[in-house]
């Protein structure tokens, strides 16, 4: 839901923090969490980034002013009142996961992270790609998942699921803003790799053109999901693609910004 009005917010903010935040800042994951679980995706609004990177791009990798990306996260830390900073990944579309716990100054390569301690705040970053958030009913364990097609078909849903020990009726899964069904455009070879790792994946594609087919990258991470017995599924509302005016796109820009999913409890 977007955050029209300070009301809206879900997390421990003080009155001054929250008449610093305008409309559309960020998106708070719509679920039945507990109300200790923080999740929230950020958009492109506020910041200090210029021109393509305009102007609340979190990512330092992708040609954007060192200076500017860590104002943009000194103000992300501040605006929200985060508990610590978020544990920054160098994602590579891979199947890597780490616990967030365990790690505390250099930058780990992984696709997702977990956290069974209270105050670690688990994040990846996206501009298409889909980040899900995922949470325990006891609220006591978080997750935060980078997934591209690749890290997908990697299994890097299944890998953060494993890590976090839980039966999967004890799990809430939250789909942030990835690219929509009617603008993520694949070749035959991607829905070759998905169908035949999964033969249900096959109506998350429809063709457009020869050998070219529109995929439904909500869908097929809700079909994984139910694969390993997780239905609590939420969100997968937006497309990153077509809402130039509150999200980064690769696919859109190219040379871009991200915006970044986070989670964490107390």
């Amino acid at each position: 839901m977007w955050m029209t009005s300070p009301m809206n917010i879900r997390m421990n903010i003080d009155k001054a923090a929250m008449a610093m935040i305008k409309p559309g800042v960020v998106i708070n994951a719509d679920w039945p969490a507990a109300d200790n679980i923080h999740a929230f995706c950020t958009t492109r609004n506020t910041g200090v980034s210029q021109g393509t990177f305009s102007s609340f791009n979190l990512a330092q990798h992708v040609e954007d002013r060192r200076l500017d990306v860590q104002l943009n996260r000194e103000q992300l830390v501040r605006q929200f009142k985060l508990p610590a900073e978020p544990v920054w990944l160098e994602q590579v579309h891979g199947r890597q996961v780490i616990n967030a716990a365990e790690i505390n100054s250099k930058t780990p390569r992984a696709d997702a992270s977990f956290s069974d301690q209270a105050g670690k705040i688990c994040a990846v970053m996206t501009a298409d790609c889909l980040p899900l958030l995922i949470c325990n009913r006891q609220a006591n364990k978080v997750a935060a998942i980078h997934a591209g097609w690749r890290g997908m078909a990697a299994g890097i849903i299944e890998a953060t699921v494993t890590e976090l020990n839980e039966k999967p009726d004890q799990l809430l899964v939250w789909l942030g803003p990835a690219i929509g069904p009617q603008a993520f455009e694949v070749g035959q070879e991607v829905r070759e790799v998905f169908i035949n790792d999964q033969a249900e994946s096959e109506v998350a594609f429809k063709q457009n053109r020869p050998q070219h087919y529109l995929a439904d990258i909500y869908q097929l991470a809700k079909l994984r999901l139910q694969r390993i017995g997780i239905n609590a599924v939420y969100g997968g509302d937006y497309c990153t693609f077509t809402d130039t005016n509150n999200f980064y796109s690769y696919r859109r820009e190219g040379k871009t910004g991200r915006q970044a999913s986070l989670i964490w409890f107390e």
